[in-house]
């Protein structure tokens, strides 16, 4: 018992020192490379990806450095598809609801002070009716293992996904370059991504 107490606080120490070094790094992008990589990522999105019309598309709005995602969100709308956010659950205050984003949304700030739209049962997409799901991370690494913000808000929200089998939706990570880092420590609840979209390269792992 000794032995994995020691195990699994050097693995959170080294999570927690991976995380403020590659936060650190991507806020220190300035705005310039911030806009050409956001162009890049909307090039690259759809040279690879390329999804159909009436697609839905769970994304995020960026924050605290992360991959801006504005001009890829204008482009899915101007292609018909249907654009949907992460909100927090109002119940549990654990797990993500996936809520349509439209221009006219109306938008409030979370507890983190990240914007969502006002929650509307209406609106709500059930996550196994997503077609994609492009999601935030803090680093991965080179077998597409996902380093996330410590919340565990998509781990929670996917444990399903891989017990259950489900086939959709197609999960995507988005990242600057430099968040890559050679290999993560990992622990059971995370859950590891398929496909990794960056500005300039597409990874994928079986």
């Amino acid at each position: 018992m000794q032995k994995n107490s020691s195990s699994n606080i050097k693995s959170s120490e080294l999570r927690k020192n991976i995380r403020i070094e590659v936060r650190k790094r991507r806020k220190s992008l300035d705005e310039n490379f911030q806009t050409q990589a956001e162009s890049s990522l909307n090039i690259n999105f759809f040279q690879h990806i390329n999804p159909a019309k009436n697609t839905a598309i769970g994304v995020y709005l960026s924050n605290d450095g992360e991959l801006e995602t504005n001009l890829l969100i204008q482009s899915l709308w101007d292609k018909n598809i249907a654009v949907f956010l992460p909100v927090i659950h109002p119940f549990n205050g654990k797990t993500l609801l996936f809520q349509r984003y439209e221009k006219n949304s109306t938008m409030t700030q979370n507890r983190y002070a990240i914007l969502e739209p006002k929650l509307n049962c209406s609106e709500i997409c059930p996550i196994d009716q997503l077609d994609f799901l492009l999601m935030p991370l803090v680093a991965f690494d080179e077998q597409g293992n996902r380093l996330g913000m410590g919340g565990g808000y998509y781990d929670r929200t996917l444990a399903t996904y891989y017990n259950q089998g489900w086939t959709k939706p197609r999960l995507i990570g988005l990242a600057h370059d430099c968040q890559k880092v050679s290999q993560l420590p990992i622990e059971a609840w995370d859950v590891p991504l398929p496909e990794i979209l960056t500005p300039t390269q597409y990874y994928q792992w079986g």
